[in-house]
């Protein structure tokens, strides 16, 4: 608990009204999830304002609220009235709980793609090294043997501090999180000490809200700077980059601490070699500072292969040996939506993956086309109320690399499926050949369903977008939906 007097101290510019002296004994910026003897900050948002919610929140037993703008407030309410609330919140949270994350080693992984797996690659090392590891993801939050279900990528701010506090009292000792572009540009991260850095890749994606390409990668890069910051309560930090990405370069000069770079193609301090990929599996040797580790593992893709030497790039830097490493990595079985085997008896091979951007389906197409022995069908959307440059060039990486493409719906939201369509079908048309073709099915179900019924033996179905997802987002409603589920139910049926 902290005193309203003590919260208001952290900010440069607020006037208080009421008692300064009363405790407050949570935080919340939703008021429904105002407990009493809260203090409800109230954020004027794209689509809501949490000012229009300021009585909703006295009622559920706020004991202050926090305001950028006046609003009528309860009798016995305290207020606390800023410039800025939201600014005011970033401040006011880290503080509220005693800044857990200094008290956690804190391993930040940012990019476009491969976040989700690098996070839990490195999770796997960490664990079988002996610490009690959090992880905080777009599948789900981790606190040692206790899964949580998430909303974002990255938490906000109050409900990250509070999952780092949760996890102080656990013993956790180290925490991985996907550190979303959104989440920094926002400032959900503020008040989070980290000690390491680990950088994946970056494509066009969310340019919807960067707007421009450059302020994407800016954006990736200020994780980079916050590592390396002054102030900082703990030694060790480190930048673990992809030197074969050409925004790399950006993040190593915004970090001013150790830096071990990965790469397959340039060199870097680990590197890949002999990499062989199937079906079910990969092998390589990681070349590193130790010597040579070889492995052999049960997932696939040379994506996975940077993922792989990410994740031992991080585990590096905490000092885990090159024997558990291996040992951890060789034992790793897959991430649930991230190519993703389908195994429902029948013969031919169904992939489901989370792919969702140019380069994120490109890998997965390129991973399936180096042992596919007969056709790829490809299953894919765009999402609506995204970027929507990218959806031409998906249809022509599609088809590309697939043999036969049905391009669907993916959580269209407001907008019309129909309309995402055509726009995919600008690149679909641009690729079509006498021996490639496409089909647009709007409806994702009936597109998987004829996926599957088209597919023979020794085939290829990937069906990529959703992945983990087990939901749709339509214009008015969210609808229970999972591409895996669904597969084997159609493929149940046909048999």
């Amino acid at each position: 608990m902290k005193t309203i007097q003590q919260l208001a101290a952290q900010l440069k510019d607020v006037h208080i009204t009421g008692d300064a002296g009363r405790e407050i004994t949570s935080l919340a910026y939703d008021s429904r999830a105002v407990k009493p003897g809260a203090l409800f900050v109230a954020l004027a948002g794209s689509k809501a304002d949490g000012h229009d919610f300021v009585a909703a929140a006295c009622r559920q037993g706020a004991a202050a609220v926090l305001i950028d703008k006046d609003v009528p407030v309860d009798p016995g309410v305290v207020v606390l009235k800023v410039p800025d609330s939201r600014a005011a919140m970033l401040s006011i949270a880290p503080y509220f709980y005693d800044y857990p994350s200094r008290k956690l080693r804190l391993i930040g992984v940012t990019g476009t793609n491969g976040k989700t797996t690098t996070t839990h690659l490195i999770r796997a090392i960490l664990r079988a090294a002996g610490y009690r590891v959090g992880l905080i993801g777009t599948i789900h939050t981790v606190i040692g043997e206790k899964t949580l279900p998430v909303k974002n990528t990255t938490p906000d701010v109050i409900d990250l501090q509070a999952l780092f506090a949760d996890m102080v009292v656990a013993g956790v000792t180290h925490v991985i999180m996907e550190v979303s572009s959104h989440a920094i540009a926002l400032g959900r991260i503020s008040g989070s000490e980290f000690d390491t850095g680990v950088y994946t890749n970056i494509t066009r994606d969310h340019l919807d809200f960067h707007h421009t390409f450059e302020n994407y990668i800016a954006a990736k890069a200020e994780l980079f700077s916050l590592v390396s910051a002054p102030g900082a309560t703990k030694g060790n930090k480190a930048a673990v980059v992809n030197t074969d990405d050409p925004a790399a370069a950006v993040m190593l000069a915004a970090c001013r601490c150790r830096q071990l770079t990965y790469g397959v193609e340039n060199p870097a301090d680990l590197t890949a070699a002999a990499i062989s990929v199937r079906a079910r599996g990969a092998s390589f040797t990681v070349k590193g500072p130790f010597g040579d580790l070889p492995l052999a593992l049960k997932i696939t893709g040379v994506f996975n292969v940077y993922n792989v030497l990410a994740a031992v790039g991080a585990a590096l830097v905490e000092g885990v040996s090159p024997a558990v490493v291996k040992q951890a990595l060789e034992e790793f079985a897959s991430v649930p939506g991230r190519f993703e085997l389908v195994d429902a008896g029948q013969p031919y091979t169904v992939i489901v993956d989370y792919a969702h951007t140019p380069d994120g389906l490109e890998n997965i197409l390129r991973t399936a086309r180096q042992f596919a022995t007969r056709r790829i069908i490809v299953v894919f959307g765009c999402g609506g109320d995204r970027d929507r440059t990218k959806r031409p060039i998906m249809g022509r990486l599609a088809m590309d690399y697939g043999d036969i493409v049905i391009a669907t719906s993916d959580n269209p939201r407001s907008e019309d499926p129909a309309a995402i369509l055509a726009e995919v079908e600008v690149g679909l048309k641009e690729k079509q050949t006498a021996a490639k073709g496409y089909e647009i099915i709007v409806d994702r179900r009936t597109a998987i369903a004829r996926a599957l019924r088209i597919a023979e033996p020794d085939d290829v179905v990937v069906i990529a977008g959703k992945g983990h997802e087990t939901y749709q987002v339509l214009k008015d409603k969210t609808i229970d939906f999972d591409d895996r589920a669904v597969a084997r139910e159609i493929i149940k049926e046909l048999n």
